[in-house]
């Protein structure tokens, strides 16, 4: 088991699904994402700039889950480094400061803004209480959004899953499911609920390059939760489609504009078209949050580049079991001090660390030459015209979408409005 037993919840349907991030005493704790599915460790944030660097680096992600990390960085802040601040005005401003600065932590989805103007909003609307009595309203206005994501995300599922066929094969992208959010999962969350109506044959895994949340993390979740899955690299999606092999392909999404023009990870756009061109519906799963009706289509979302080392070069993690007592003698020597980078060429990197009575090593090895000009778009935008349903909590929305998404948002008990700033 990856977590203490307390933080798994053992659901006949799921297996041993993990909790992604949630509040315990006194720190956000996360799974670390960007060492699954070989080594699992957690992230324990003791302030909210650790909360902004596990955003930034994929230690957490999925566009749900960072609406949560949002939410409970800035509980955070509020418990913990907020205690010399006893002036209300000066607290709301430091608490609109730091939710501002973890917002802009990542630009493309807009669950981490939606999660962070809804604590702005929610301690500017409740601020007649007091200081003392606002600081506790906060943390559980954060839990609550926990709470709501993982309800929202099982009434998705729902939805989804009467949208498919017995001994459907589907076919997905990047990672949607449970990692992706604070529990249970948005895409993913269809494929489980519909695995459990035994609505699923088999579900197809693209790996999607270059961080490969498909081969580490989908596959990963998908074994666990015992759904028959095959991985596959992203460039054979159109032949297993041609083939007739995929009945339907599902992804999750970063953000939906007001038209369902859908952001979402690199290479989904290629995935619609290809669904298009076979007579293949192309689902896509996202809560309202993820819904912006500020921006008319998707031309006005902000697409986040990454570094070139993503694409360069590849990072692997892992746990060395040492064979004999001399290789653990070795090993003992060279992390008696702490981490031990190792010398390598090329620009290869690569560290050994102590971990209980093994050993973890960190690497990042290149692949690609030195120099070389590398364009890496975190995202991608599909045209809504491509797009067969969305499908939220409230529903499934179908086109025309600037009619249905509007609507679904109304009907989601105004939780979208707090997206506009």
């Amino acid at each position: 088991m990856l977590l203490a037993g307390r933080h798994l919840l053992a659901v006949a349907d799921l297996g041993n699904i993990p909790h992604t991030i949630w509040w315990e005493d006194g720190a956000v704790h996360m799974v670390d994402q960007t060492r699954l599915p070989l080594v699992g460790d957690l992230l324990v944030c003791n302030t909210y700039e650790g909360v902004c660097v596990a955003i930034s680096t994929l230690a957490v992600r999925g566009a749900p889950a960072l609406g949560v990390a949002a939410a409970l960085g800035v509980a955070l802040w509020s418990e913990t480094e907020s205690g010399d601040i006893d002036d209300l005005d000066a607290y709301l401003t430091a608490l609109d400061e730091v939710a501002d600065t973890i917002a802009a932590t990542r630009p493309t989805a807009v669950n981490l803004a939606w999660g962070a103007e809804r604590m702005k909003r929610f301690a500017r609307d409740n601020a007649d209480v007091g200081l003392d009595a606002l600081r506790a309203l906060v943390l559980q206005e954060a839990l609550n959004v926990r709470a709501e994501d993982e309800q929202r995300n099982r009434e998705l599922g729902e939805h989804g899953a009467a949208l498919l066929e017995p001994g459907s094969r589907v076919l997905t992208h990047c990672n949607a499911g449970s990692l992706a959010t604070a529990y249970f999962g948005t895409a993913l969350g269809v494929i489980f609920s519909a695995h459990a109506q035994g609505r699923i044959e088999r579900v197809w895994v693209d790996e999607t390059r270059p961080v490969l949340q498909g081969a580490r993390l989908t596959a990963w979740e998908l074994r666990m939760a015992g759904v028959p899955c095959t991985l596959i690299t992203d460039n054979m999606a159109a032949s297993v489609m041609r083939a007739g092999e995929v009945d339907a392909v599902i992804v999750g999404a970063d953000r939906i504009a007001a038209n369902g023009d859908v952001a979402n990870k690199i290479g989904t756009y290629g995935l619609a078209v290809l669904c298009k061109e076979h007579g293949i519906p192309f689902y896509v799963a996202a809560p309202t949050s993820t819904v912006d009706l500020r921006l008319a289509t998707g031309d006005e979302i902000i697409i986040e580049e990454r570094d070139d080392s993503e694409v360069t070069g590849v990072t692997v993690s892992g746990v060395i079991e040492p064979s004999s007592a001399d290789e653990s003698a070795a090993l003992d020597r060279l992390t008696a001090a702490g981490p031990y980078a190792l010398g390598m060429t090329k620009g290869h990197q690569m560290q050994v660390s102590r971990k209980g009575g093994a050993y973890q090593f960190d690497a990042w090895m290149r692949i690609a030459p030195p120099g070389i000009d590398v364009f890496n778009p975190a995202f991608d935008v599909t045209p809504a015209a491509y797009v067969s349903a969305i499908i939220t909590e409230c529903g499934v929305a179908r086109p025309d979408y600037s009619a249905s998404l509007a609507a679904s948002c109304a009907g989601s008990g105004g939780i979208h409005e707090v997206t506009s700033g």
